[in-house]
Order: structure tokens, then C-alpha cells, then sequence
């Protein structure tokens, strides 16, 4: 499921989130309306579709979204990861400004709101494990195999 402010995307949530959906929205946006229309996520569509089909291997979409200074950078990082390419916790923290914060890193990934188009499932753990994913693991190789990444 996708969420879309005025600004931009704001959350697309796995399978698993979706009846939780508003209570999630509500939370980010209490003051706001939440009002279903499909077409102001036309474009998002289209490029989601299209990077699962391998014609896209970046996203041109406006963001929403704001989060404790730290993992604003760590996502701000994880943004810049190439497709296909794969880095670090540590790697990210230190791209975010601190390199002793890996943990953190690993937190901001955890709680990024725009999972797939803010690429965390290309973040692993030291040496290379996979780490975590809020998708599920099946789903974060599923993503690093679409890119030729494992």
C-alpha cells in the first residue's frame, strides 16, 4: 500500500502493515484527512511496476518524509546507494556523518517509511550478511536478486 501527500510519498507498507495502515498514516499526519485517490499515485505505479519488470533501476518521485536528524542522513545515504550495488551499516553511518553509529544506521533502515524506493534492502551486515529487513529476508533477496546484487 502506498501513501501520498501533497509533497510527495510518504509510506509504502508490506502486505503484513496494511491493516494497520491507518492507524500508521494517522500517526505521521494526526491532523490530516486520509482520502483514497489512485490517480495521484499514477506515477508511482508506473515506476514501481517498472522496476519489478527491470526496466527502471532508479526512481523519480518526490519524498515526504521526515525522521531524528541522524537517520535523515543515514536515509538521505541509503538514497544514494546504486542499483544493484550493495554497502554496509557501517558504511552508511559513516556516509551519514558517524562512524560509530551503525546501530543506528540499522535503525533508520528499520524505520525508513519508503522501503524499495529509499533502497534499505541493499544495506547488509558486516561481512555481508543480509541484516534485517522490515519486508522479511524472503523479500529483501527477492529485491537484491532483481538487481543482480546476490
Amino acid at each position: 500500500m502506498i501513501s501520498k501527500s501533497n509533497k510527495g510519498i510518504t509510506h509504502i507498507l508490506f502486505e503484513y502493515q496494511i491493516l494497520q495502515f491507518e492507524s500508521i498514516i494517522k500517526k505521521k499526519f494526526p491532523n490530516q484527512t486520509i482520502v483514497r485517490n489512485d490517480k495521484s499515485l499514477t506515477q508511482t505505479v508506473l515506476q514501481l511496476k517498472e522496476y519489478f519488470s527491470g526496466g527502471r533501476d532508479f526512481f523519480n518521485l518526490a519524498l515526504d518524509f521526515t525522521m531524528p536528524p541522524f537517520h535523515q542522513k543515514a536515509l538521505d545515504a541509503v538514497k544514494k546507494i546504486p542499483f544493484g550495488k550493495t554497502i554496509s551499516y557501517s558504511e552508511i553511518a559513516e556516509r551519514a556523518g558517524n562512524i560509530k553509529a551503525a546501530r543506528a544506521a540499522g535503525s533508520a533502515n528499520a524505520n525508513n517509511p519508503i522501503p524499495i524506493i529509499i533502497p534499505c534492502h541493499r544495506v547488509l551486515a558486516s561481512g555481508h550478511g543480509l541484516g534485517g529487513y522490515a519486508g522479511g529476508l524472503k523479500i529483501k533477496k527477492y529485491l537484491l536478486n532483481l538487481e543482480g546484487a546476490l
